[in-house]
């Protein structure tokens, strides 16, 4: 795990948050970085290559696939985690309840 995934697992782990987070979990094709199938969030964490746009047309490619299996995918940066972790956590907290 990189640190930012690290410092966010931290927060989703043993149910801090109510429900249950896998973490590197297989969907079809993909591996997401967090996800709760009770509630149907995926949690992606993007470094500084994703905003190339070859990435960024490979990230988009992956979240129509997992949205039309019904999931919601979210994304942060891992700057948004590592210097503000509370706002993210804010953010799955309110997207799961």
């Amino acid at each position: 795990m990189t640190e930012a995934e690290s410092v966010l697992w931290n927060s989703l782990r043993n149910k801090n948050l109510g429900v249950k987070f896998l973490r590197q979990h297989i969907i079809g094709d993909y591996i997401v970085d967090f996800v709760c199938q009770e509630t149907g969030l995926i949690i992606e964490v993007d470094g500084g290559y994703h905003s190339e746009p070859c990435q960024k047309e490979d990230d988009d490619t992956r979240t129509r696939y997992l949205e039309s299996k019904g999931f919601k995918v979210i994304r942060f940066t891992n700057e948004e985690i590592l210097f503000n972790i509370e706002s993210v956590i804010n953010k799955v907290y309110n997207l799961i309840k």
